[in-house]
């Protein structure tokens, strides 16, 4: 990988972060900016908040962009949390024509896992590696001895009367439903016994906004694989998004 200063956008349900990063260090060379994810979740209505951040930077060059759903060659393949519109509509065309500027688009919860297995506590680790990312809805990223295993997406699995298990079980449902963290950490948990049981990971390391309060819901994780918090937790998916578009993005 060339190091070279990348911009990094995370979109989420709630809102959609950028900064610039180093992409052979994964620091992040600026503060992050934030603005809400338009109420509608619409592709256009999101795609001039992409605009408007790099705007904000005022860079020029790649930009990475972790997407909260399925990502296949660039196109989306499910509006998980989002509005329908997204299904079938290539992403990378559309940020990359708001943008003005080359553009790579990654599920976050693999751009997630990407930063945490690279520059974070996933380093080095070898087997199974299951990356859950906590927030609007539970996004999941798994790597084989450090490398991407793309659109793991365990948060789809049904549960009772519900599409997904995320409704049921994300960080949104815990607001959503005003739930203790010890409530809310045993549906968590639910889940994880879940991806225990299909997958049978070596590791679980936990990101997104939810994972910086591990220690209140710590003692409601009882399956057998060890679960620990990423420590670039809401930072990751930026960092992740723009380390993909180093590698991905053509050098002229």
């Amino acid at each position: 990988m060339i190091a070279m200063e990348v911009l990094g956008i995370d979109v989420g349900g709630s809102g959609i972060k950028g900064a610039l990063v180093n992409s052979e260090t994964g620091e992040m060379l600026t503060e992050r900016y934030r603005i809400p994810t338009p109420e509608s979740r619409k592709p256009k209505a999101m795609a001039k908040v992409v605009a408007e951040i790099v705007k904000y930077f005022n860079h020029t060059g790649p930009i990475g962009i972790g997407f909260p759903t399925v990502i296949k060659h660039g196109v989306c393949k499910s509006e998980g949390n989002l509005h329908k519109k997204w299904y079938g509509r290539n992403v990378e065309e559309l940020f990359s024509k708001y943008a003005e500027q080359p553009v790579v688009v990654v599920n976050d919860a693999d751009a997630a896992g990407y930063a945490t297995m690279n520059y974070g506590i996933g380093k080095g680790r070898k087997g199974l590696v299951v990356m859950i990312t906590i927030g609007t809805g539970l996004g999941s990223g798994a790597f084989w001895n450090g490398e991407l295993i793309p659109n793991v997406e365990l948060g789809q699995i049904p549960y009772k009367e519900f599409e997904k298990i995320e409704l049921w079980a994300a960080d949104s449902a815990r607001e959503r439903e005003q739930l203790s963290y010890e409530e809310w950490g045993k549906r968590f948990n639910v889940f994880l016994e879940f991806v225990e049981l299909i997958i049978s990971p070596d590791l679980i390391i936990l990101g997104g906004g939810a994972s910086k309060d591990f220690s209140e819901y710590e003692a409601c994780i009882t399956i057998e694989t060890p679960v620990i918090a990423a420590e670039l937790q809401n930072h990751a998916g930026i960092i992740g998004a723009a380390a993909a578009a180093a590698c991905l993005v053509p050098k002229s």
